[in-house]
């Protein structure tokens, strides 16, 4: 085994220990700080129980919570602790509780630290763990009083704990002196833990290491979920850390016109955006693409945010794709997304897995508007795009993203510019002709080689796509206000069509 890991304390937290290169160094002591509500309890069970798992003597020393909460706590996320885990409820002797036997010449401050370290040695000596919880800091911090005598304390702790060889995880609910960081600078490593509310959906946490001595970790913010069973942390995706090699090959969409249009088809490792006001058909689209995949034999993996998958299904069987069929043969995975409810951390963490796991060659994002509502008070979005783009290109996936910009006709605006991200951009428009509201389709970018520069009407019916001959008769087309220029190959007939509410 690889010495730099084994000396690692694995935390049991899924995806922290990825975020700390493997753990927690161990015979050091740790600082886990957060507001009350964070998470901090829950990640130190979890760091206890893996220890437990390792047949590590555990101690969690308590100072704000009693025995039976902690219990009660472990119990709701599945966890037991066993006779490996011991706790200490630490409280102050009798003595100092009761008002007639409180000293009036020397400060009651002075018994009550030095009892609460005493007790604190006794629990340690008696045990001898190999792992240690102190839950919190913030009641030693107002038994000390003074930030020396507190730091004298936390020194103190800290030189104890190193002759001893446990691997210490010190809690801070933050709650006494958010300003002081007298820890920060005496402990070996700091996990910062915050918690925001949006003005609308469910809370969001994130974590962030914010000192590790002597150690590479991967910086920056990382969200994180409290779920029944514990924390799990979604490690911020760096694309440059995933490569994998595949053989480019151009994918056909199985439209003849649509893949003249594109120039022969999509390149395999690829991303296609898919732009358009609200119904041209920007889904229908992508699905065309998904139904060659699983005619190929490989598999796709389908992000909804705009759609009921009731209503998906339904509608897109009338159009000639039988995606329920698909998934219960377990050709694709489809998964409708709430925005409200999701971080970005955990959608990326969600695609790379199906891409991982399910071994997905495709991938549709519908659409980036909901993706932008997943985080309403982050300007990261196009840093989000960037990296979950480029990391499915790497894997050799095609991804297809839609965006639907604001407005039917005329001078319309997208709500966030990702044009340049994407390898191929395909747009979709209205426009109106002898009397009646037709589609059109053209491709604006292809970095992967040649493309059509015509625009070709298209239409939806039950049969699903069909594309007509270029339009050269027309000028103005993706304005949506063509103007007729000359004679003009004919326009797509009239037939039986069904409405695509994508």
């Amino acid at each position: 085994m690889d010495k730099s890991v084994s000396a690692r304390a694995k935390t049991g937290v899924e995806g922290l220990d990825d975020i700390l290169s493997g753990g927690l160094s161990r015979r050091r002591v740790f600082l886990l700080e957060g507001a009350p509500g964070t998470g901090k309890t829950t990640i130190a069970l979890q760091f206890l129980q893996q220890g437990a798992l390792l047949g590590e003597t555990c101690l969690y020393i308590t100072l704000s919570e009693t025995e039976e909460e902690l219990r009660d706590s472990a119990l709701s996320h599945g966890m037991e602790i066993d006779s490996n885990i011991a706790i200490f409820e630490l409280v102050p002797p009798e003595s100092l509780l009761n008002a007639d036997q409180q000293q009036s010449l020397l400060y009651s401050s002075d018994l009550e630290l030095g009892e609460t370290t005493k007790m604190i040695f006794e629990a340690f000596d008696k045990l001898q763990p190999s792992r240690v919880v102190l839950d919190s800091l913030s009641e030693i911090r107002l038994l000390a009083q003074s930030s020396l005598r507190y730091r004298r304390q936390i020194l103190a702790l800290k030189h104890f704990f190193a002759r001893t060889g446990a691997t210490v995880l010190l809690l801070d609910d933050m709650t006494s002196d958010s300003l002081d960081k007298t820890v920060h600078s005496v402990v070996h490593g700091v996990i910062h833990l915050e918690q925001l509310a949006p003005s609308y959906g469910s809370e969001r946490r994130r974590l962030r290491i914010t000192k590790y001595r002597g150690q590479a970790f991967r910086g920056g913010y990382h969200d994180f979920t409290i779920k029944t069973g514990g924390v799990s942390v979604f490690p911020r995706l760096r694309a440059l850390e995933h490569r994998t090699e595949f053989e480019r090959s151009t994918l056909t969409s199985g439209i003849v016109e649509l893949d003249t249009l594109l120039g022969g088809g999509i390149e395999r490792g690829s991303s296609t955006l898919l732009i358009g006001p609200a119904g041209t058909g920007k889904s229908l689209f992508a699905l065309q693409f998904v139904d060659a995949t699983v005619k190929r034999g490989e598999k796709a993996a389908l992000f909804i945010f705009d759609e009921e998958l009731g209503l998906l299904f339904a509608r897109t069987k009338a159009l000639g794709f039988d995606l329920e069929g698909y998934q219960r043969d377990g050709l694709i995975h489809i998964e409708q997304l709430d925005a409200a409810e999701l971080s970005p951390g955990e959608f990326a963490q969600r695609v790379r897995d199906r891409v991982a796991s399910f071994n997905a060659k495709t991938v549709v994002i519908d659409s980036i508007n909901g993706y932008q509502a997943s985080m309403p008070e982050e300007n990261a979005l196009i840093l989000h795009m960037h990296e979950l783009l480029q990391y499915l290109n790497r894997q050799g996936a095609n991804t297809f993203v839609t965006v639907a910009q604001h407005g039917l006709v005329g001078d319309m605006k997208s709500p966030v510019d990702v044009t340049y991200l994407a390898d191929t951009v395909v747009l979709l428009r209205y426009f109106e002709a002898l009397g009646k509201v037709r589609r059109a389709i053209s491709v604006i970018k292809k970095r992967t080689g040649k493309h059509e520069e015509t625009i070709r009407e298209f239409k939806i019916g039950r049969g699903g796509l069909s594309l007509g001959e270029p339009l050269s008769g027309f000028h103005g087309v993706l304005r949506g206000v063509p103007t007729f220029v000359g004679e003009n190959r004919p326009l797509l007939k009239s037939g039986e069509e069904q409405s695509d509410p994508k």
